[in-house]
């Protein structure tokens, strides 16, 4: 785990509303549900609209997110779902409490 990339992931006001949408996606994506459910995580399509940003900018963010190992994805056909790695959090938790 690269404590610098998950800082530098961090570090963006976007990225972390993703992750706090993403920690409830029942509760911040409410029209998946009828459509595909949350078992593969959220549509990227669901968070742009959430976000309010162009598909790029937001592929961006989720890839930054991905790469420092916060976020993982799956991908369905031509849709890619993406969803917390909670282990990483639980890790980071533990770096935070023992290094920091």
């Amino acid at each position: 785990m690269d404590q610098v990339e998950i800082f530098k992931a961090l570090s963006n006001k976007t990225r972390l509303q993703i992750l706090n949408w993403l920690k409830e996606p029942e509760l911040n994506f409410p029209d998946q549900k009828q459509h595909a459910g949350f078992e593969h995580g959220v549509c990227v399509g669901q968070i742009q609209l959430k976000a309010g940003l162009t598909q790029s900018t937001v592929s961006e963010y989720l890839s930054v997110l991905q790469r420092a190992g916060l976020i993982k994805s799956t991908r369905i056909g031509q849709w890619t779902y993406y969803q917390r790695n909670e282990a990483a959090f639980e890790l980071l938790s533990q770096i935070i409490q023992k290094e920091i």
